[in-house]
Protein backbone atom coordinates (compact mmCIF):
# COMPACT_ATOMS: atom_id res chain seq x y z
CA UNK A 1 0.00 0.00 0.00
CA UNK A 2 2.55 2.17 0.85
CA UNK A 3 3.89 2.12 -2.80
CA UNK A 4 1.35 2.67 -3.86
CA UNK A 5 1.00 5.60 -2.29
CA UNK A 6 4.54 6.43 -3.60
CA UNK A 7 4.25 5.82 -7.02
CA UNK A 8 1.19 7.80 -7.06
CA UNK A 9 2.43 10.78 -5.61
CA UNK A 10 5.60 10.31 -7.86
CA UNK A 11 3.51 10.37 -10.61
CA UNK A 12 1.61 13.77 -9.87
CA UNK A 13 4.90 15.32 -9.07
CA UNK A 14 6.36 14.28 -12.71
CA UNK A 15 2.91 15.27 -14.11
CA UNK A 16 3.49 18.59 -12.60
CA UNK A 17 6.84 19.09 -13.61
CA UNK A 18 5.97 18.91 -16.51
CA UNK A 19 3.65 20.76 -16.81
CA UNK A 20 5.78 23.75 -15.65
CA UNK A 21 8.02 22.77 -18.73
CA UNK A 22 5.73 22.61 -21.30
CA UNK A 23 4.02 25.87 -20.64
CA UNK A 24 7.72 27.37 -20.54
CA UNK A 25 8.59 25.69 -23.88
CA UNK A 26 5.16 26.81 -25.68
CA UNK A 27 6.19 30.88 -24.53
CA UNK A 28 9.42 30.16 -25.97
CA UNK A 29 11.25 29.97 -23.11
CA UNK A 30 13.51 27.01 -24.07
CA UNK A 31 16.55 27.41 -21.82
CA UNK A 32 14.51 27.87 -19.17
CA UNK A 33 12.37 24.53 -19.68
CA UNK A 34 15.76 22.64 -20.48
CA UNK A 35 17.23 23.49 -16.93
CA UNK A 36 13.89 22.29 -15.34
CA UNK A 37 13.71 19.33 -16.93
CA UNK A 38 17.66 18.57 -16.33
CA UNK A 39 16.76 18.97 -13.07
CA UNK A 40 13.89 16.74 -13.08
CA UNK A 41 16.04 14.14 -14.70
CA UNK A 42 18.42 14.29 -12.27
CA UNK A 43 15.89 12.93 -10.14
CA UNK A 44 13.49 11.15 -12.26
CA UNK A 45 16.44 9.62 -14.87
CA UNK A 46 14.03 6.83 -16.53
CA UNK A 47 11.17 9.16 -17.20
CA UNK A 48 11.13 9.29 -20.95
CA UNK A 49 8.69 12.19 -21.05
CA UNK A 50 11.30 14.47 -19.13
CA UNK A 51 14.08 13.32 -22.00
CA UNK A 52 11.53 14.39 -24.76
CA UNK A 53 10.66 17.45 -23.93
CA UNK A 54 14.17 18.14 -23.32
CA UNK A 55 15.33 16.85 -26.69
CA UNK A 56 12.82 19.15 -28.20
CA UNK A 57 13.70 22.42 -26.16
CA UNK A 58 17.22 21.78 -27.45
CA UNK A 59 15.81 21.05 -30.91
CA UNK A 60 14.40 24.51 -31.02
CA UNK A 61 17.33 26.04 -29.42
CA UNK A 62 19.65 24.84 -32.64
CA UNK A 63 21.35 22.70 -30.09
CA UNK A 64 21.56 19.42 -32.34
CA UNK A 65 23.57 17.37 -30.48
CA UNK A 66 22.10 18.11 -27.28
CA UNK A 67 18.68 17.07 -28.82
CA UNK A 68 20.14 14.07 -30.27
CA UNK A 69 21.39 12.72 -26.96
CA UNK A 70 18.33 13.26 -25.25
CA UNK A 71 16.15 12.22 -28.25
CA UNK A 72 18.08 9.43 -28.03
CA UNK A 73 17.39 8.78 -24.35
CA UNK A 74 13.65 9.01 -24.46
CA UNK A 75 13.32 6.08 -27.53
CA UNK A 76 15.97 3.73 -25.44
CA UNK A 77 13.47 4.14 -23.02
CA UNK A 78 10.22 4.19 -25.00
CA UNK A 79 11.17 2.53 -28.04
CA UNK A 80 7.67 1.98 -29.38
CA UNK A 81 6.65 5.63 -29.59
CA UNK A 82 6.23 6.65 -32.83
CA UNK A 83 6.33 10.66 -31.94
CA UNK A 84 10.02 10.15 -29.73
CA UNK A 85 11.01 8.29 -33.25
CA UNK A 86 10.23 11.00 -35.48
CA UNK A 87 11.49 14.02 -33.39
CA UNK A 88 14.98 11.93 -33.25
CA UNK A 89 14.87 11.60 -36.99
CA UNK A 90 14.01 15.44 -37.33
CA UNK A 91 17.21 16.04 -34.84
CA UNK A 92 19.33 13.71 -37.24
CA UNK A 93 18.63 15.31 -40.37
CA UNK A 94 19.09 18.98 -39.11
CA UNK A 95 22.72 17.99 -37.99
CA UNK A 96 23.24 16.25 -41.20
CA UNK A 97 22.53 19.70 -42.91
CA UNK A 98 24.84 21.01 -40.25
CA UNK A 99 27.61 19.22 -40.85
CA UNK A 100 27.32 18.68 -44.57
CA UNK A 101 29.78 21.32 -46.06
CA UNK A 102 32.27 19.80 -42.77
CA UNK A 103 32.10 16.38 -42.92
CA UNK A 104 30.10 15.06 -45.80
CA UNK A 105 31.12 11.21 -44.29
CA UNK A 106 29.59 12.18 -40.90
CA UNK A 107 26.47 14.07 -42.39
CA UNK A 108 26.21 11.21 -44.58
CA UNK A 109 25.76 8.72 -41.37
CA UNK A 110 22.98 11.21 -39.79
CA UNK A 111 20.77 11.49 -42.87
CA UNK A 112 20.59 7.57 -43.05
CA UNK A 113 20.26 7.68 -39.38
CA UNK A 114 16.89 10.21 -39.85
CA UNK A 115 15.78 8.17 -42.23
CA UNK A 116 15.28 5.05 -40.49
CA UNK A 117 14.15 6.90 -37.55
CA UNK A 118 10.92 8.13 -39.95
CA UNK A 119 10.91 4.86 -41.23
CA UNK A 120 10.73 3.34 -37.83
CA UNK A 121 7.68 6.17 -36.94
CA UNK A 122 5.96 5.06 -39.61
CA UNK A 123 5.96 1.49 -39.16
CA UNK A 124 4.99 2.09 -35.66
CA UNK A 125 2.10 4.55 -36.43
CA UNK A 126 1.34 4.97 -39.91
CA UNK A 127 -1.44 7.47 -38.73
CA UNK A 128 1.76 9.45 -37.47
CA UNK A 129 0.97 12.18 -40.67
CA UNK A 130 3.85 14.10 -39.30
CA UNK A 131 6.35 11.10 -39.77
CA UNK A 132 4.71 10.19 -42.96
CA UNK A 133 5.65 13.75 -44.26
CA UNK A 134 9.23 14.03 -42.91
CA UNK A 135 9.59 10.52 -44.68
CA UNK A 136 8.51 11.47 -47.83
CA UNK A 137 10.16 14.50 -48.11
CA UNK A 138 13.65 12.79 -47.25
CA UNK A 139 12.80 10.55 -49.91
CA UNK A 140 11.81 13.25 -52.26
CA UNK A 141 15.15 15.40 -51.39
CA UNK A 142 17.91 12.92 -50.52
CA UNK A 143 20.26 11.42 -53.30
CA UNK A 144 19.79 7.41 -53.85
CA UNK A 145 23.31 7.08 -52.30
CA UNK A 146 21.44 8.07 -49.27
CA UNK A 147 17.98 6.07 -49.38
CA UNK A 148 16.00 8.52 -51.73
CA UNK A 149 14.80 8.16 -54.78
CA UNK A 150 11.38 9.20 -56.64
CA UNK A 151 10.43 6.11 -56.78
CA UNK A 152 10.41 5.33 -53.08
CA UNK A 153 8.60 8.50 -52.58
CA UNK A 154 5.88 8.06 -54.81
CA UNK A 155 5.36 4.43 -53.59
CA UNK A 156 5.13 5.91 -49.62
CA UNK A 157 2.84 9.10 -50.79
CA UNK A 158 0.40 5.39 -51.98
CA UNK A 159 0.84 4.18 -48.65
CA UNK A 160 0.09 7.34 -47.05
CA UNK A 161 -3.08 7.97 -49.29
CA UNK A 162 -4.58 4.64 -48.06
CA UNK A 163 -4.28 6.67 -44.18
CA UNK A 164 -5.07 10.21 -45.07
CA UNK A 165 -5.97 10.64 -49.00
CA UNK A 166 -5.99 14.32 -48.60
CA UNK A 167 -2.45 14.56 -46.71
CA UNK A 168 -0.76 12.54 -49.36
CA UNK A 169 -2.26 15.50 -51.64
CA UNK A 170 -0.73 17.67 -49.54
CA UNK A 171 2.75 15.29 -49.95
CA UNK A 172 2.25 14.78 -54.13
CA UNK A 173 1.78 18.59 -54.30
CA UNK A 174 5.09 18.83 -52.34
CA UNK A 175 6.95 16.41 -54.35
CA UNK A 176 5.66 18.26 -57.43
CA UNK A 177 6.87 21.89 -55.73
CA UNK A 178 10.68 20.05 -55.74
CA UNK A 179 10.54 18.83 -59.40
CA UNK A 180 9.23 22.41 -60.06
CA UNK A 181 6.39 20.91 -61.89
CA UNK A 182 4.23 23.93 -60.72
CA UNK A 183 1.28 23.48 -63.23
CA UNK A 184 0.96 19.83 -61.33
CA UNK A 185 1.33 21.35 -58.01
CA UNK A 186 -0.78 23.70 -58.66
CA UNK A 187 -4.23 21.60 -59.53
CA UNK A 188 -3.47 19.50 -56.25
CA UNK A 189 -3.34 21.88 -53.91
CA UNK A 190 -6.87 23.69 -55.43
CA UNK A 191 -8.04 20.03 -54.89
CA UNK A 192 -6.96 20.19 -51.22
CA UNK A 193 -8.72 23.32 -50.70
CA UNK A 194 -11.99 22.40 -52.54
CA UNK A 195 -12.32 19.44 -50.30
CA UNK A 196 -13.04 21.29 -47.56
CA UNK A 197 -10.13 20.37 -45.22
CA UNK A 198 -10.54 19.84 -41.78
CA UNK A 199 -7.35 21.01 -39.97
CA UNK A 200 -6.46 24.62 -40.15
CA UNK A 201 -2.56 23.51 -40.37
CA UNK A 202 -3.52 22.02 -43.66
CA UNK A 203 -5.00 25.72 -45.32
CA UNK A 204 -1.61 27.41 -43.86
CA UNK A 205 0.72 24.81 -45.79
CA UNK A 206 -1.75 25.57 -48.90
CA UNK A 207 -1.04 29.19 -48.11
CA UNK A 208 2.25 28.67 -47.54
CA UNK A 209 2.66 27.60 -51.36
CA UNK A 210 0.69 30.22 -52.89
CA UNK A 211 2.81 33.11 -50.61
CA UNK A 212 6.17 31.37 -52.27
CA UNK A 213 4.19 31.53 -56.09
CA UNK A 214 3.64 35.76 -54.96
CA UNK A 215 -0.08 34.56 -55.52
CA UNK A 216 -2.07 36.58 -53.58
CA UNK A 217 -6.01 35.69 -54.55
CA UNK A 218 -5.22 31.65 -53.96
CA UNK A 219 -3.46 32.25 -50.78
CA UNK A 220 -6.00 34.94 -49.80
CA UNK A 221 -8.83 31.77 -50.28
CA UNK A 222 -6.36 29.85 -48.34
CA UNK A 223 -6.41 31.97 -45.43
CA UNK A 224 -10.28 32.17 -45.57
CA UNK A 225 -10.91 28.80 -45.35
CA UNK A 226 -8.13 28.64 -42.37
CA UNK A 227 -10.06 31.01 -40.40
CA UNK A 228 -13.24 28.90 -40.32
CA UNK A 229 -11.34 26.13 -38.77
CA UNK A 230 -9.55 28.08 -36.10
CA UNK A 231 -9.67 31.75 -36.33
CA UNK A 232 -7.85 32.20 -32.89
CA UNK A 233 -4.72 29.80 -34.45
CA UNK A 234 -1.28 31.52 -32.91
CA UNK A 235 -0.07 31.32 -36.61
CA UNK A 236 -2.77 33.20 -37.92
CA UNK A 237 -1.96 36.61 -37.76
CA UNK A 238 1.00 35.68 -39.67
CA UNK A 239 -0.73 34.46 -42.51
CA UNK A 240 -3.57 37.30 -42.60
CA UNK A 241 -0.91 39.94 -42.45
CA UNK A 242 1.30 38.22 -45.37
CA UNK A 243 -2.24 37.54 -47.47
CA UNK A 244 -3.08 41.55 -46.76
CA UNK A 245 0.73 42.72 -48.30
CA UNK A 246 1.26 40.20 -50.90
CA UNK A 247 -2.66 41.72 -52.55
CA UNK A 248 -1.74 45.27 -51.80
CA UNK A 249 -4.71 46.05 -49.35
CA UNK A 250 -5.60 46.82 -46.35
CA UNK A 251 -2.00 48.07 -44.87
CA UNK A 252 -2.90 49.19 -41.50
CA UNK A 253 -4.43 45.88 -40.52
CA UNK A 254 -1.15 43.95 -42.11
CA UNK A 255 1.01 45.91 -39.89
CA UNK A 256 -1.03 45.18 -36.60
CA UNK A 257 -1.20 41.66 -37.48
CA UNK A 258 2.66 41.01 -38.46
CA UNK A 259 3.67 43.71 -35.44
CA UNK A 260 0.87 41.25 -33.12
CA UNK A 261 2.55 38.25 -34.64
CA UNK A 262 6.20 39.31 -33.79
CA UNK A 263 5.16 40.08 -30.41
CA UNK A 264 2.96 36.91 -29.14
CA UNK A 265 4.28 34.00 -31.61
CA UNK A 266 7.51 32.81 -30.27
CA UNK A 267 10.38 31.44 -32.34
CA UNK A 268 9.19 27.55 -32.97
CA UNK A 269 10.08 25.19 -35.50
CA UNK A 270 6.06 24.75 -36.48
CA UNK A 271 5.23 27.89 -37.50
CA UNK A 272 6.16 30.63 -39.44
CA UNK A 273 9.87 32.03 -38.48
CA UNK A 274 10.17 35.93 -36.83
CA UNK A 275 12.96 36.25 -39.90
CA UNK A 276 9.72 35.88 -42.32
CA UNK A 277 7.48 38.25 -39.95
CA UNK A 278 9.75 41.08 -40.42
CA UNK A 279 10.82 40.48 -43.89
CA UNK A 280 7.18 41.10 -44.95
CA UNK A 281 6.93 43.69 -43.17
CA UNK A 282 9.99 45.13 -44.46
CA UNK A 283 7.84 44.73 -48.21
CA UNK A 284 4.80 46.56 -46.61
CA UNK A 285 6.80 49.67 -46.08
CA UNK A 286 9.03 49.62 -49.23
CA UNK A 287 5.56 49.65 -50.74
CA UNK A 288 4.64 52.26 -48.64
CA UNK A 289 8.07 54.28 -49.77
CA UNK A 290 8.35 53.89 -45.75
CA UNK A 291 12.29 53.21 -47.05
CA UNK A 292 14.14 53.63 -43.05
CA UNK A 293 11.57 51.50 -41.50
CA UNK A 294 11.85 48.90 -44.20
CA UNK A 295 15.60 48.95 -43.72
CA UNK A 296 14.92 47.90 -40.29
CA UNK A 297 12.56 45.23 -40.77
CA UNK A 298 15.30 43.58 -43.00
CA UNK A 299 17.82 44.67 -41.04
CA UNK A 300 15.65 42.72 -38.28
CA UNK A 301 15.32 39.71 -40.51
CA UNK A 302 18.71 39.33 -41.97
CA UNK A 303 19.86 39.30 -37.92
CA UNK A 304 18.38 36.46 -37.40
CA UNK A 305 18.30 34.65 -40.94
CA UNK A 306 21.50 36.21 -41.86
CA UNK A 307 21.91 33.75 -45.47
CA UNK A 308 18.62 35.32 -47.31
CA UNK A 309 19.71 36.42 -50.43
CA UNK A 310 16.69 37.78 -51.30
CA UNK A 311 16.22 39.75 -48.16
CA UNK A 312 19.77 40.97 -48.04
CA UNK A 313 18.88 42.31 -52.08
CA UNK A 314 15.91 44.02 -50.41
CA UNK A 315 17.77 45.93 -48.00
CA UNK A 316 20.40 47.25 -50.40
CA UNK A 317 17.52 48.31 -52.87
CA UNK A 318 15.59 50.01 -50.06
CA UNK A 319 19.00 51.78 -48.63
CA UNK A 320 19.36 53.36 -52.46
CA UNK A 321 16.38 54.81 -52.76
Amino acid sequence: MAALVLATILARAQASTLDDAQNLFDRGQYSQAADLLSAAIAKSPDAPQFHFLLGRSYFEMADYMRSISSLERAVELANANSQYHDWLGKAYGLKAEETESLMFLTALSYARKARHEFEIAVQLDSGNLEAQRDLIQYLTNAPAFAGGGDDKALRQIDELAKVDPMEAQLARAQYWVYKKNFAEADKLYKAVLNGGPKRVGVCFEVADYYRDRGDAADMEAAVQAGMKLDANDRRMSYYRGVADVLGGQRAAEAEQLLRNYLATMPANSEAPSQASAHEWLGQLFEQEGRNLEAAQEYKASLSLNPHDRNVREALRRVQKK
